[in-house]
């Protein structure tokens, strides 16, 4: 009896003991975990940096709108042994002369027109942007996705988790039985030799269960980009969304999937290039004006000091004639380019079409298959208490309760494994349609 007490006191110590372990750690919802992905991830910085360059890139002086002003000085100077001979044969001659010219002033080169070159450049610097803010979305939308599918994963495997839990009391129940069947005569020791082995295989199982749960732990904090031993559980609960349809998301994917909005920015990004290629076609007429400063001294000569200041102005005008026929060549290549583009639309649709059609055929199977699995479950719990009860009372052998134990867990298993993959799929469609929620 007091053994009894002490083995009771010991329960229930443990108990309280793996409760306050629990409630120390974090329990990280689907929010929480998003939340920190989005502060955090790596390739979303890279993707936000990379945007914030595109954003730098969007200006007219990028484009060649605006004029270049550039600052000059030349200083030249050097030393000559000179001899000059005059009209009337006089000779003039100086050793070590010192020569020096020096030139500074500010001018301004401005192309005013360019065949509409510059306009073009503008709009695709503005379609870069677009495209780096569409990359962004993708990237924001693949690491979400990827994600939910490990933290959804590890909800799984912590429901796989409680059903080993599950099978090891009841082990530890058939061991306990066993022995005492054993003691009074009533059972052989085979019977006490194969619980325990069942009992051995099942602590087995949790054990590599555990090690996967907490690898994959790991991973989710990868994922977040968080120190990997930090140390959590997550909900555990994983509930699918029911109510998705093939058109809404068909038509959601063909307005926002971030692949396909990259291909028709491409498209247009080909096509502002040809217009830029086109121009070349056009003449070229650049403004140039410039305030400059010039001081000449010679050692020798008729005028040994000269100074000059003053404004110039100008204009320069250029057409291309003949190159080769590099501009028809290059106009060639960009249609193709263009025509590419199309293609790359069409197959994206096509991709995205079948991708949707095939994910949501085995969204629907996976929604049956939770309804199955569980009506299996709550089967296979009552044949388990059944034959639980059949066992105590020495009515059934040790191979038909072992049948039923694993049906019973493997029943549990299962449920989980169809909620995952239904809520995978779910997933997957959402993706596609960048309908995630973040």
């Amino acid at each position: 009896m007091n053994i009894m007490k002490k083995n009771n006191l010991y329960n229930i110590l443990l108990l309280l003991l793996i409760g306050f372990q629990l409630q120390a750690q974090e329990v990280l919802t689907i929010e929480d975990a998003v939340k920190i992905a989005l502060e955090n991830n790596y390739e979303i910085k890279i993707a936000s940096n990379n945007l914030k360059i595109e954003k730098t890139n969007v200006a007219t002086g990028n484009a060649g709108m605006l004029p270049k002003v550039t600052a000059t000085v030349v200083d030249n100077n050097g030393i000559q042994n000179l001899s000059q001979t005059r009209a009337d044969g006089t000779v003039n001659s100086l050793d070590n002369a010192k020569n020096s010219n020096l030139n500074y002033g500010v001018g301004l080169d401005w192309t005013i027109f360019d065949g509409f070159k510059m306009f073009a450049k503008l709009d695709q610097l503005k379609e870069l942007q677009k495209l780096g803010e569409t990359q962004l979305k993708l990237t924001i939308t693949t690491k979400i996705s990827n994600l939910n599918s490990v933290y959804f994963e590890l909800v799984n495997q912590q429901q796989q988790l409680a059903a080993l839990d599950a099978t090891i009391e009841i082990s530890n129940q058939r061991l306990t039985l066993a022995k005492n069947r054993f003691t009074i005569g009533k059972a052989s020791k085979l019977e006490v030799l194969n619980a325990q082995v069942d009992l051995n295989t099942d602590r087995t199982n949790l054990l590599r269960q555990k090690e996967l749960y907490a690898n994959t732990k790991i991973i989710l904090n990868q994922v977040m980009a968080r120190d990997p031993k930090i140390d959590f559980k997550v909900v555990d609960v994983i509930n699918v969304d029911k109510s998705l349809l093939l058109p809404e998301l068909t038509a959601l994917a063909e307005k926002q999937n971030p692949e396909l909005e990259s291909q028709i920015i491409n498209q247009r990004i080909s096509e502002l290039q040809l217009k830029q290629i086109k121009g070349e076609r056009y003449p070229t007429l650049n403004l140039t004006t410039g305030y400059v400063f010039s001081e000449n001294q010679s050692g020798l000569g008729f005028t040994t000091q000269s100074s000059a200041k003053g404004l110039n102005y100008g204009f320069r005008a250029s057409l291309n004639l003949f190159d080769g026929f590099a501009q028809n060549r290059n106009e060639k290549i960009a249609k193709i380019e263009i025509e590419n583009a199309k293609l790359a639309i069409n197959q994206q649709n096509h991709n995205l079409n079948s991708q949707l059609t095939a994910f949501y055929q085995t969204y629907l199977t996976n929604l049956e298959l939770i309804d199955l699995e569980f009506e299996n479950e709550a089967i296979a719990k009552q044949n388990l208490e059944i034959t639980l009860d059949k066992f105590r009372i020495g009515t059934i052998a040790t191979l038909e309760f072992r049948t039923a134990q694993l049906n019973y867990v493997n029943a549990k298993v299962n449920y989980s494994k169809a909620q995952y993959q239904a809520k995978l799929t779910e997933i997957l469609l959402k993706e596609l349609a960048r309908n995630l929620t973040f």
